[in-house]
């Protein structure tokens, strides 16, 4: 675990506009701040899809303050979990880290019909997540 006693998770896709900012979204509101938590991306976007945006405020979270950051190695190196979500090998890979790969459709140019679903999903392996890591989801 990291030094501040709480897990520390960092969720990781190519654009870091969608995915895995719904998933640190998700994992902030129902960790209550139980869980450090990371998003970055390999080649990040200029801002958060807004139609992740939209379908994470119709579920009660605000995106509209996050802005997509660049991948470093000092990210993963400060996590206990890394979590990817379609980056392929531009992820670095540490000993001593624990990595999961979520397989989870790209919302990058859907609608929100289409993100919708992607979100769910997202919000139930977050919450299998935290069951794994002992925490109770709000």
């Amino acid at each position: 675990m990291s030094e501040s006693k709480q897990p520390s998770v960092l969720f990781v896709c190519v654009h870091n506009a969608g995915r895995s900012q719904m998933a640190a979204a998700f994992l902030t509101h129902l960790s209550e701040g139980r869980v450090e938590v990371r998003s970055a991306g390999s080649a990040p976007a200029d801002a958060v899809n807004p139609a992740a945006a939209q379908a994470m405020a119709e579920a009660g979270i605000d995106l509209s303050a996050e802005t997509p950051k660049v991948l470093t190695v000092e990210a993963v190196r400060a996590s206990d979990v890394v979590i990817t979500m379609g980056c392929g090998d531009t992820c670095p890979v540490l000993p001593g880290k624990r990595y999961l790969d979520w397989k989870l459709d790209d919302p990058a140019g859907q609608g929100v019909e289409a993100v919708r679903p992607i979100r769910d999903e997202i919000e139930g392996r977050v919450r299998g997540l935290l069951a794994e890591l002992g925490i109770e989801a709000a």
